[in-house]
């Protein structure tokens, strides 16, 4: 039951969930007032606005400071202006997703504003009706769809009635780059257009600057471009071919070493030589001689295709009747290239090039610029009517989450709601595995801030990657397990998860954090640990065992080949019987006492010692897991996950149970033909057994009540 007390001077109500006292919000009046609440007293200080079950586009506005997180300040201003532009602010409470138009306040300039833009919007959309929804405030596409401005700077060619200025915006988007107009469209800025005329300009001056230096600039005339190419394709070829004739000519000794061997081209010569031309295009451009002169006749095969186009680009205009070039010539060749590479370099206005030089003059000519800038002006002039329109958007994302944000950072009452439906924004779906569903999974935003922090939850806690084939996407959840057995759930064992549309996932466990699950659980865990204690030590004694017979008969097979046999040890084998009776001794002592001890209890006595040696073995068992599950707390998961949890909260044994179902089958008698069957040997032991305890009982109740008359 909720109530009232009054925190800095409003009447805060109160409410109990999850066995921790919350404030509660009852009326539009709570929420106009948050700014009055103390922050010690909220659940949550902060959250992220990214992997919740909340429109990321509220979280967002509600985000002013954009740093990805909302805080308590954020919440309170968001508060204060959506409760004093609407009328009704209990309304704010229902969440719906239609607002009335006459539900805004239109007594303040805030508010009168947003009923002119609710207005605008339901004209350009061609709707006639007095309330507005979320989709029809939000779809700035449809909105602005047939305006020719919309005050966000950007013009479209619809924004143009001058039919010459419709493809000329196209133009600057095609060649400087575009932005995306309110309408959807493509359209472009002050900046491309200021963008656009100087590449104009630049590549204009770029062209004139050639003409007017074009003998100096295209020494080969419009062939300059290939001619240079050409050069380049064997400018290395040919300083290698010169300087192999400087060696000569510094040494005559090592002309056969810097000219192609004859082994080279033996080497090669049984193949079709055809084939061999990468081989070939490594020999020198020609035979290097000391008087380096390049021969135009005597060219390396590999090379000729590439020196003919040299040649009848460049030396055919230069050296016209010339058989061969000296390096100075070449050298020569090589800078009339010069001033061509500078204006090259010198390169401007490149993003306009592909128009031509011809429809570049005429643009610069014709001088649009200030028409275009003119209409951007316009476009701007309507930011406050448009941006007003942005604002009936962003009230109605307020009026249809802002009491779900706040059930869930004030309160949690979506995560205690359970019962009613209800889901915190941060879960994330459902998790199917080992017989049982985990209804509370939470999207990990990052693993590595998962680390000791989820440990003290004192909950079970499995971590899963799970895959989408459908969606082609991965994510890591983490799950709530409380209820069911834990000991098959381990790293690597798969499920399903089920997101909360419904997609399924294959899911995989990859941590999990041990808590304990149950009381149950914890009653039969010691048994367990000792189940699998002496389990684990016969097996390892059963492999030492086999190990040691292994090793003894392979000593006495390397013992029989030697043709040796061990004497009877008359003195071991005393020895081992003195043992043996001594054991059966202190048995038979052991048992007499027992004997003893039975005669003196009655059956009840026999019932409290079975009771009390239960207790001592599972109740401090059973007395930590009743501690911790009534301590579990969800909070540093929320934390780890990025969330400023400022409350404990809790996960108790009563809530828990709703957390995870585990299946139940109806009670029914089959016959399963490939069921284990018990074995004989075992049934055999279990008849000799109880015939034991019925002997023992005879013997008790003879000795202790007198019956059968002795």
């Amino acid at each position: 039951m909720a109530k009232k007390q009054k925190t800095n001077g409003y009447p805060w109500k109160y409410c109990s969930l999850g066995g921790v006292v919350r404030v509660n919000i009852t009326s539009g009046e709570d929420i106009a007032h948050l700014g009055e609440l103390d922050q010690k007293l909220w659940t949550v200080l902060s959250c992220p606005t990214k992997d919740l079950e909340l429109d990321s586009r509220t979280l967002q506005l509600i985000d002013t400071d954009g740093d990805g997180r909302v805080r308590v300040a954020e919440i309170v201003a968001a508060a204060q202006w959506l409760t004093g532009v609407v009328k009704d602010k209990d309304a704010i409470l229902k969440g719906d997703s239609v607002l009335p138009l006459d539900g805004i306040n239109t007594d303040c300039e805030a508010g009168q504003k947003l009923y002119d833009s609710a207005k605008h919007i339901l004209q350009n959309l061609g709707l006639e009706k007095d309330e507005i929804s979320v989709d029809e405030a939000a779809d700035s596409v449809a909105i602005f769809k047939d305006t020719k401005f919309n005050g966000d700077g950007i013009i479209t060619p619809a924004s143009a009635d001058d039919e010459a200025l419709k493809p000329l915006i196209g133009t600057i988007a095609e060649k400087i780059g575009s932005a995306t107009d309110r309408s959807g469209e493509a359209g472009v800025t002050a900046e491309h257009i200021e963008a656009f005329y100087a590449a104009l300009a630049d590549y204009a001056a770029w062209q004139e600057a050639a003409e007017a230096g074009k003998a100096a600039i295209f020494p080969y005339g419009d062939n300059t471009a290939a001619a240079l190419d050409a050069c380049n394709a064997v400018r290395d070829k040919v300083a290698d071919y010169f300087m192999r004739c400087k060696l000569i000519r510094f040494d005559e000794g090592v002309a056969g070493a810097v000219d192609v061997s004859a082994d080279r081209v033996g080497a090669i010569s049984d193949k079709n030589l055809a084939t061999q031309a990468e081989e070939i295009a490594t020999y020198p451009l020609a035979r290097p001689a000391k008087e380096a002169v390049l021969p135009l006749d005597a060219i390396n095969p590999a090379w000729q295709g590439a020196f003919a186009a040299v040649k009848a680009l460049v030396l055919d205009v230069d050296f016209p009747k010339a058989k061969g070039i000296t390096e100075e010539q070449w050298q020569g060749v090589l800078d009339k290239f010069a001033p061509y590479c500078a204006w090259l370099a010198d390169k401007k206005g490149e993003a306009v090039e592909a128009l031509g030089l011809d429809e570049v003059k005429a643009l610069l000519k014709a001088d649009r610029k200030a028409d275009l800038l003119a209409l951007v002006d316009a476009d701007k002039a309507l930011k406050d009517e448009a941006d007003a329109i942005d604002e009936v958007g962003r009230l109605m994302l307020y009026y249809r989450d802002f009491a779900k944000l706040l059930r869930n950072y004030v309160i949690f009452t979506d995560f205690y709601g359970r019962k009613q439906g209800t889901r915190g924004i941060f879960e994330t779906g459902k998790l199917y595995i080992d017989e049982r569903c985990c209804d509370l999974c939470i999207k990990v935003s990052d693993m590595g801030a998962h680390g000791d922090m989820p440990k003290l939850s004192g909950m079970f806690l499995l971590y899963c990657k799970c895959t989408s084939k459908a969606k082609g996407e991965t994510m890591d959840v983490v799950a709530v397990m409380t209820d069911g057995k834990t000991r098959d759930l381990r790293p690597g064992k798969n499920g399903l998860f089920y997101d909360l549309d419904g997609g399924d996932w294959d899911a995989v466990i990859t941590k999990v954090v041990e808590n304990p699950i149950s009381v149950k659980e914890a009653f039969w865990a010691p048994y367990r640990k000792v189940a699998n204690f002496i389990s684990d030590k016969i097996d390892k004694s059963a492999a030492d065992k086999d190990a040691a017979a292994m090793s003894k008969l392979q000593t006495k097979a390397d013992a029989g080949a030697e043709g040796a046999k061990q004497p009877f040890d008359i003195a071991k084998f005393a020895g081992i019987a003195a043992a043996i009776s001594l054991a059966l001794a202190g048995i038979g002592a052991v048992l007499v006492a027992l004997g003893a001890a039975v005669k003196s209890l009655v059956w009840w006595q026999w019932l409290v010692i079975i009771a009390a040696v239960m207790l001592i073995i599972s109740g401090p068992s059973c007395f930590i897991a009743w501690r911790k599950l009534r301590k579990r707390n969800l909070g540093p998961v929320l934390n780890a996950n990025g969330w400023a949890i400022n409350s404990q909260v809790l996960v108790n044994i009563l809530f828990g149970k709703t957390l995870t179902s585990v299946a139940k089958y109806p009670k029914m008698k089959l016959d399963d033909p490939y069921a284990k069957r018990t074995p004989l040997w075992r049934k055999i032991l279990c008849w000799v057994l109880v015939l034991l305890v019925i002997a023992f009982a005879v013997l008790y109740f003879t000795n202790n009540l007198g019956w059968l008359g002795l």
